[in-house]
């Protein structure tokens, strides 16, 4: 089958792998654009997975206000070289992570990073409520699960659902971005302030 330029074009703007690989998957799916979906974004995983362990000493400092001034935002955002800090995928990933704190106030940047006296808590209020609602002793251990899950997808940036593509999280934009970029990329830290807010 004959893959048309149109759709190596569409595949690449959905995923942000290499023409080459998108016009293979394609090739090997016989056209099937969401298999070939598929297909990138595993490899794309796999490949990033790899990438993980390199170092990041470069990248750009993302600065962004929102509502007249009334939400500022400053995410360090890295990756290996120079050269990939200049182009404009990174730039439009590390803006996009600046919008995404903006608007999804994470206090966290993962899991790892979430005290574990705030996690005991959490743990504390879900046992409570499910012991107050009289749910049976053999589900409260799922509920308090349920919860901290819930608890991580709101404060801890990786975890939190994209808010472009709510079907995949913030972490899986970061390894589409190692994907497409072919390097290591990482969020270092950020802050958010809210006018009038006291910081917590």
């Amino acid at each position: 089958m004959e893959i048309s330029t149109s759709q190596v074009k569409q595949l690449r703007e959905t995923t942000g792998a290499g023409i080459l690989d998108c016009r293979k998957a394609l090739e090997s799916t016989g056209g099937d654009m969401e298999k070939a979906v598929v297909i990138l974004r595993e490899k794309g995983l796999a490949a990033a997975a790899k990438r993980a362990d390199r170092v990041t000493k470069d990248g750009t400092i993302e600065l962004y206000t929102h509502g007249g001034g009334r939400v500022g935002v400053m995410v360090e955002v890295n990756c290996e070289t120079d050269f990939v800090a200049r182009t404009e995928e990174f730039r439009h990933f590390a803006h996009e992570i600046a919008l995404q704190i903006a608007a999804s106030s994470p206090r966290y940047l993962d899991i790892p990073d979430v005290p574990a006296e705030v996690a005991e808590e959490e743990k504390s209020i879900a046992a409570n409520r499910a012991k107050g609602e009289g749910k049976p002793e053999g589900v409260i251990d799922r509920i308090i699960a349920g919860r901290l899950e819930k608890f991580y997808q709101e404060t801890c940036l990786l975890q939190q659902p994209y808010i472009r593509d709510e079907t995949i999280k913030v972490g899986d934009l970061v390894k589409q971005t190692i994907a497409a970029t072919k390097e290591n990329v990482t969020i270092r830290r950020f802050v958010r302030w809210e006018l009038g807010a006291d910081g917590k």
